[in-house]
């Protein structure tokens, strides 16, 4: 059930990615918290069933396909959020891939695409890395990121609303550390820490705050991949977690919530680890 009294209430969000994994928890869990929610992804059937899913919590909810590659999708999700319900106040960049060709939830493809990469030796596995399948890593998980926010900022200046705006960017643990992610995945996902403390800077006159997450090892169709790596490989990355367990995408939902709402008034240009301790600083 929504809560019209909540933590967002009276706020409009857009969440991309918002069809899968921490993107449809984030949705689901403003909602909760009275927001409406522009949910976009770029596969229908997952973004319209994460919709339907507030709207029967009694919450509000529109649904829109988006390739976050494309200026012009970008910008028909803001203009959804400010013809729907009138303001667009959070965003979050739910949106990624870890790998060229990558589509959530389909294993068969992810696996075939990870067995025609992989290469024991880390050096050979370099050489032959592919700039194409580098680029289009970048392409969503970066410049995607990039193009939402251009597009919500737009929107929100020119509607009047961006006045305690809170723009919330998804990058990784990936971002701080080298063996938490592919070579593409990784630079992707530390530009996007890069892009979150610059902007943080050059948006706070506008009133708009601006934070990252970087969440650790969660259970997404993202990390079920992990299963076919090798299990040496597997059983490092487990050893490393000192809680000794991956986290729920609504943890992560929760972190989201907390940069969303008031009471981080005063967090601008930070990145939250929620990681079960991978990574500390």
């Amino acid at each position: 059930m929504t809560n019209d009294g909540g933590r967002l209430a009276g706020k409009v969000a857009v969440v991309t990615g918002g069809g899968n994994g921490l993107g449809r928890a984030t949705a689901v869990r403003f909602a909760e918290e009275g927001a409406a929610v522009v949910v976009a992804d770029l596969l229908d059937g997952p973004g319209e069933d994460t919709a339907a899913e507030i709207e029967q919590l009694g919450g509000r909810a529109a649904f829109v396909s988006v390739d976050v590659t494309s200026r012009a999708d970008n910008d028909a999700m803001a203009r959804i959020a400010i013809e729907r319900f009138d303001g667009l106040h959070v965003v979050v960049t739910a949106a990624g891939v870890a790998s060229g060709g990558y589509v959530s939830g389909d294993l068969e493809l992810a696996e075939k695409s990870m067995r025609e990469r992989y290469d024991p030796d880390p050096a050979r596995a370099f050489v032959k890395l592919d700039v194409e399948e580098w680029q289009s890593v970048l392409d969503v998980n970066l410049t995607g990121t990039l193009k939402t926010l251009q597009s919500c900022v737009r929107a929100m200046l020119d509607h009047g609303c961006a006045q305690d705006a809170s723009l919330i960017t998804i990058a990784s643990i990936g971002a701080k550390h080298p063996d938490a992610g592919s070579l593409p995945y990784g630079v992707s996902k530390a530009g996007v820490w890069w892009l979150t403390k610059k902007l943080a800077r050059e948006l706070v006159g506008a009133g708009i705050r601006v934070n990252a997450i970087g969440p650790g090892f969660i259970e997404t169709n993202m990390t079920a991949l992990m299963q076919f790596m090798p299990e040496a490989a597997r059983e490092h990355i487990h050893r490393q977690i000192p809680m000794g367990r991956m986290g729920t995408p609504r943890e992560i939902a929760n972190t989201a919530l907390f940069l969303a709402s008031d009471e981080a008034s005063y967090f601008t240009g930070e990145i939250l680890h929620p990681d079960g301790g991978f990574y500390t600083e």
